[in-house]
């Protein structure tokens, strides 16, 4: 259950595999301090204890408990323009084999943001974010050489008109 964390193929970064999020912790309580976090990350735990009717230090153990079960991450977002990174796109993929297999093996790309496996006419998703239009060829061009994929087709995004992570507490 929880987050399960893959080492990059390249020996870099750490990446997220969710494997299942443990529901027994979200109470009324848990939900009101994930909403507060998800206002602000690093709102004090002071301040959520008050908001929440907890002591500082219940709160603590509840984020760590939260943070260990793999019901949240706290993290930075980032906005991929001001970076650098002007090109995103959501890549569809048609597999063979195992699908599970796949989809771990796009994950360890640095560019790829996340992978859903689904239902429809493609088996994958995979946003990238990129540095140009040569760059998402050049990582087309690698998710196409990966074992199992068949096909991509990739929905190139020309402006972002909402982006929220405020959901999942109702």
């Amino acid at each position: 259950m929880g987050i399960r964390q893959q080492e990059n193929g390249n020996g870099g970064r750490r990446v997220a595999v969710r494997e299942g999020a443990s529901h027994a912790l979200l109470d009324d309580v848990a939900k009101q301090i994930i909403e507060q976090l998800q206002e602000d990350g690093r709102r004090p735990y002071a301040t959520i204890g008050k908001a929440v009717g907890l002591s500082e230090a219940a709160v603590r153990q509840r984020v760590q408990r939260l943070l260990d079960a793999g019901v949240m991450q706290i993290v930075a977002v980032t906005d991929p323009l001001q970076l650098g990174f002007p090109r995103q796109a959501m890549i569809g993929l048609r597999t063979d084999g195992d699908l599970e297999a796949v989809a771990d093996r796009l994950a360890v790309f640095d560019e790829v943001d996340y992978v859903l496996i689904t239902a429809g006419s493609f088996d994958l998703l995979a946003e990238v974010v990129c540095r140009n239009d040569a760059h998402l060829l050049e990582i087309l061009q690698r998710l196409r050489a990966v074992e199992g994929v068949l096909s991509t087709e990739a929905f190139v995004y020309l402006k972002l008109r909402k982006q929220t992570y405020s959901w999942g507490t109702a």
